[in-house]
């Protein structure tokens, strides 16, 4: 029940920091959100630590960061 309450809250402060973003998110900002999401969770799972928590959390947010950067590249490449 604590890893469940501590992944909940990970999940509570990732959607409440990336709501305090623009009115409109980059691509890059919400790949961000979501990777630190997804990754706090992953890591969690696997490692079922804090620290795998919160270097999931670093990782998918790293990643998400760098897919949405990607993607806004492209989308200003073809303009």
């Amino acid at each position: 029940m604590k890893r469940f309450a501590l992944t909940l809250a990970t999940a509570a402060l990732a959607t409440s920091l990336l709501s305090a973003c623009a009115s409109n998110p980059s691509n890059a900002q919400i790949g961000a959100g979501v990777g630190a999401v997804a990754g706090g969770v992953l890591g969690d799972a696997v490692f079922g630590s804090t620290l795998g928590t919160v270097g999931g959390a670093a990782a998918g947010a790293y990643f998400g960061h760098q897919v949405g950067d990607n993607m806004d590249g492209n989308r200003r490449n073809r303009r």
